[in-house]
């Protein structure tokens, strides 16, 4: 996948150059602007791939901004940040128009995973029969898993997590992303259910072969290798 064309409205002038940084190293190019209506003004002449607002901004509240790009017909998926991280913020940002909510602090490399997963989502990626990443396929009708060509035996959670992964090969997926989205659950229940997984889904993605298939990446999440 190329690098995503990215708009960050967001007054925050260190958060925006930690972003944008972590952004420059995977080939992502983020455009900032400090206020709402900047950001109205970049969003209605150029185009971007995704949005990242800020909910609480110096000029007009990012609801307000976000409200006011699909009156003007601006389809552009966007994940919305915020301080406010109680369930019924989230809600009202999603009910609002948002694709996505992200609550501060945040990770840069979450949230620019989330960004292509949105992105995928748009340009409908994610629905592929097949995907395709390194030495693995994901046969999504069949729920059936290959490396190298090689049959890979799994249970039913166990391919959800593969597909997941699948779908976001290459990028960092959190506890929390991956209990909200293969679990479906909106809170850690508090058990080790994500790395006894993980561990299940390893050793089958890696018994017999030379090359490791999950990266643990301490203190942030797991990530899929290509398998080659």
């Amino acid at each position: 996948m190329s690098g995503l064309n990215i708009l960050y409205i967001e007054d925050d002038a260190r958060a925006a150059s930690q972003v944008q940084e972590v952004a420059a190293e995977s080939g992502d190019a983020v455009t900032w602007v400090a206020t709402g209506n900047d950001g109205l003004l970049r969003a209605g002449v150029e185009r971007f791939d995704v949005i990242i607002l800020d909910r609480m901004l110096p000029d007009v509240d990012g609801l307000t901004i976000l409200s006011r790009l699909r009156d003007s017909g601006i389809g552009t998926p966007v994940l919305m940040l915020s301080a406010l991280g109680r369930t019924s913020d989230r809600a009202e940002g999603l009910d609002g128009g948002a694709d996505d909510y992200l609550a501060k602090p945040f990770e840069a490399e979450e949230l620019l995973a989330r960004l292509r997963a949105l992105h995928r989502r748009a340009s409908g990626g994610t629905h592929s029969a097949v995907i395709l990443y390194g030495a693995f396929e994901c046969h999504v009708k069949a729920r059936t898993a290959f490396r190298e060509n090689r049959h890979l035996s799994l249970s039913p959670k166990e391919f959800e997590l593969f597909h997941y992964f699948m779908q976001n090969a290459g990028d960092v997926l959190t506890r929390e992303m991956l209990l909200r989205d293969v679990w479906k659950m909106n809170f850690d229940p508090q058990t080790n259910v994500v790395d006894v997984n993980i561990g299940r889904l390893r050793r089958k993605l890696e018994d017999g072969f030379a090359s490791p298939a999950l990266e643990t990446i301490w203190g942030s999440g797991y990530r899929l290798l290509d398998g080659r």
